[in-house]
């Protein structure tokens, strides 16, 4: 036998420890070199853990939902061995209605939660007709009520199995780092990750933060203790950059392979009044004011696991085909959780569009430890007054919230202008005006 190691990877200074997802193997499977077996997720991202040589899995040494730390031994493979034909003896041979601890398997082989597990066995469901909603096709606590409260055929219709659902408050689901999915008859829960089962029992349900939701909750706490937020407006006629956009467009996708989007004419115009303005891309260390000489420009991204901020390094040296290539890169990484702790780390400034989910005016919150954040909105026709005439242009409204420690109002408001003037003539952002 010769075993070898799965570890988890290094993590960054900042970060003490991560939680194990879901184990993609189980003891006794084959597993190929730089195969993907565990995922592993940090406050910042999600790693992917690769077996660093094939063989079978012998071991696992740390559960789903378990703490770990950086090069803690977490698995075991045996290159040696030959993988089993057939699911382990202990698992085939635990019964669907056994304790509640075992893990059953369905009919397409997903393991059970513990206390989805629980309340099969109670409730005499087998493993076998439910099928599983969370992550790698685990029978989640949702998916055990759902099929404990369905009519059994043999049973009269009139009398539904309920029992499950009042057991709901009381029970705590596992740790688990999948977010149990339940199904809503006549209301969709806005979490996409959480719905609950129906409004007329009540139900309850407590479920663990993931590491970056605490993360986020605890650095927008800092944020406001630690900053003297405050914030500023203004609004800006998007015609002219609308216009532009329109015309080139097409062309633009063509030579570039990306859309022209709205984004990198923001990052431009920001970067525009950064220049201007030095102390909006500044920051606070201690009792010294550190000037930074570059741009970096972190881009809020929602993803299913909660919000992130990318950081477009240099923004000042890339080209709107460059900026929207990136914008676009984030994007799909943020929605698959490969965004990398490198592209999260550091930023100087940064932006947040909440126009994308309709959003008409917010106070954005710094994220520490820049000093400055810049909030974008819906653009929505709006009547306004040019040349003393009412007409309809395409407004949006700006935020620029800003550390009024460092930053003074006179700062803030003329950054805030100069973004403005820079979207209202966009030739600004080319001639450097």
């Amino acid at each position: 036998m010769a075993l070898i190691d799965i570890k988890v990877p290094q993590l960054s200074e900042s970060v003490a420890e991560a939680t194990l997802l879901s184990w993609k193997k189980k003891p006794g499977e084959a597993v190929a070199q730089d195969e993907i077996v565990i995922e592993i997720e940090t406050d910042k991202v999600v790693l992917e853990v690769p077996a660093p040589a094939a063989g079978v899995m012998a071991q696992i040494v740390k559960n789903d939902g378990e703490a770990v730390t950086s090069d803690e031994v977490i698995a075991k493979i045996d290159t040696e061995a030959k993988p089993q034909t057939s699911p382990l003896p202990v698992a085939a041979a635990t019964p669907p209605s056994a304790a509640p601890a075992a893990a059953t398997s369905g009919s397409a082989g997903a393991a059970a939660m513990p206390a989805a597990a629980k309340i099969m066995a109670e409730q005499g469901v087998n493993p076998a007709d439910v099928e599983g909603t969370g992550r790698g096709g685990r029978i989640t606590k949702a998916d055990a009520l759902a099929a404990a409260a369905a009519p059994k055929s043999p049973a009269p219709p009139a009398a539904p199995a309920v029992p499950a659902a009042s057991a709901t408050p009381t029970t705590k689901p596992a740790a688990s780092a999948s977010m149990p999915s339940l199904t809503i008859p006549a209301l969709q829960s806005v979490d996409a990750d959480l719905d609950l089962a129906a409004y007329t029992d009540r139900p309850e349900q407590r479920v663990p933060m993931s590491r970056l939701r605490a993360r986020i909750a605890e650095r927008l706490l800092q944020s406001q203790a630690t900053n003297a937020i405050l914030t500023t407006f203004n609004e800006v006629n998007m015609k002219p950059v609308i216009d532009l956009r329109n015309l080139y467009k097409d062309r633009f996708e063509k030579q570039h392979g990306v859309k022209l989007g709205f984004m990198s004419f923001f990052v431009r115009a920001a970067v525009h009044a950064l220049r201007k303005f030095p102390l909006l891309n500044a920051s606070i260390d201690g009792n010294d004011i550190v000037y930074h000489g570059y741009f970096d420009i972190g881009i809020a991204v929602g993803s299913p696991r909660g919000l992130v901020v990318p950081i477009l390094r240099n923004a000042d040296q890339m080209s709107f085909a460059d900026i929207e290539k990136a914008i676009a890169d984030f994007g799909v990484k943020a929605r698959d959780g490969k965004l990398s702790i490198e592209e999260l780390t550091g930023g100087t400034f940064s932006i947040s569009n909440g126009g994308v989910f309709g959003s008409m005016l917010s106070t954005p919150i710094i994220n520490p430890p820049q000093s400055a954040i810049l909030g974008i909105h819906a653009t929505k026709d709006r009547p306004v007054v040019e040349n003393g005439e009412i007409v309809i242009r395409p407004m949006n409204y700006l935020a620029l919230s800003y550390d009024h420690r460092l930053i003074d109002g006179r700062e803030a408001v003329l950054g805030l202008v100069a973004m403005k003037e820079a979207l209202e003539d966009p030739a600004r952002l080319l001639l450097d005006l």
